[in-house]
């Protein structure tokens, strides 16, 4: 088990009076994103040039997962006022491509569908030619939560596998590795013309036909486009990290991954859900 970071997963620290303008931009308007919650590396690059992925219904996860920075508990009921304040963000950043998470809501009987259903409407609203990006939890696998956002017409619906099914009972226990595949075939069975993204880390003791058998089960999927990045521990209680992998080899992930025929791919130590989302369409 490595314990040393590899020189290619260094960060660059970026400063800006951009940087110090969004943070207070998401203050005022109690927003969430999850480049903070999650512990981005790309946080300092994003946030000092004025984007961000914006985290709504909390940021109090209601799963378990080992690999994840969120915390863990009892959310607060969904705020009424988010859809407004997270267009108001949009416009202040002047986003032409914005990306939209959630925490995993349990808790409530849609999943927390009908809030980004509301956000992206409201997106729409404010500007019509604005690509909005829903980064989105399983929603239990109810398809009539997951028809909520597929009919309010977002360009891309991202929901990340992860990690490979062998590890799900160690690193995603209240997750299932066919009802993601299946969320993923639903929104191109209700409509083709939306792009489905996904993404997984490596990292976790994955072997590597593990992972090209992951892309194959993602492609029968149709799925568009895949993100693939080198899994960090946020801390030592969680799922350690087994091994750094080597830049070279997510280059031949990459390579593999077009030949089974992803319209994009990004794959990289550093690459991320979000990380370039808008030159990936």
């Amino acid at each position: 088990m490595h314990t040393k970071k590899p020189d290619w997963l260094k960060v660059k620290i970026h400063g800006s009076e951009a940087l110090n303008e969004v943070y207070n931009m998401l203050r005022q308007l109690s927003l969430h994103t999850v480049c903070e919650e999650a512990n981005c590396p790309n946080i300092m690059e994003c946030f000092s040039k004025k984007t961000a992925t914006l985290m709504i219904l909390g940021n109090i996860c209601t799963r378990n997962c080992t690999f994840c920075a969120v915390s863990k508990g009892r959310p607060q009921p969904p705020d009424q006022e988010e859809p407004v304040h997270v267009a108001q963000a949009v416009a202040t950043l002047n986003l032409q491509h914005v990306v939209i998470t959630s925490v995993t809501r349990d808790d409530l009987t849609d999943g927390g569908a009908g809030q980004f259903a509301m956000v992206i409407e409201k997106l729409h609203e404010l500007n019509q030619h604005v690509i909005v990006e829903v980064l989105i939890p399983d929603l239990k696998g109810d398809p009539a939560a997951l028809s909520q956002i597929i009919k309010a017409k977002p360009k891309i619906i991202n929901h990340n596998i992860e990690t490979i099914p062998r590890l799900y009972p160690e690193v995603r226990p209240m997750a299932v590795y066919q009802r993601s595949l299946g969320l993923l075939k639903n929104v191109k069975l209700s409509n083709a013309d939306i792009l489905t993204k996904s993404g997984f880390m490596v990292g976790l003791g994955e072997k590597t036909e593990e992972v090209i058998q992951l892309m194959r089960d993602l492609r029968n999927t149709n799925c568009d486009i895949l993100t693939i990045g080198q899994y960090l521990a946020p801390s030592p209680s969680h799922h350690p990290v087994i091994e750094y992998i080597h830049p070279d080899i997510f280059e031949r992930y990459r390579q593999t991954a077009l030949q089974l025929g992803f319209r994009h791919v990004a794959s990289g130590p550093l690459v991320r859900s979000s990380y370039h989302a808008n030159q990936m369409i």
